[in-house]
């Protein structure tokens, strides 16, 4: 299982519909909207890698006012 933080770039006023559509993606576990350089961070898992970039780009991509995305995977140190 591969755990990963997707931080995104929502267009302006667009925020909590992305959001909402976000909670509803079976591999999204958690949805936070935050401040700072992001907009939205959600907790994804994934079975494997491939399937972590199918979620990113096939799934949390196309949802409309996602402007951009940054993945951090979670390391076991």
């Amino acid at each position: 299982m591969i755990q990963a933080y997707v931080l995104i770039t929502v267009a302006i006023g667009r925020v909590k519909k992305v959001a909402d559509e976000l909670r509803k993606l079976k591999s999204v576990k958690s949805v936070h909207v935050v401040t700072g350089p992001y907009d939205i961070i959600a907790f994804v898992e994934a079975e494997d890698l491939p399937a972590l970039s199918d979620v990113v780009v096939k799934d949390i991509h196309k949802v409309k006012g996602v402007v951009d995305t940054n993945t951090a995977i979670v390391v076991e140190i």
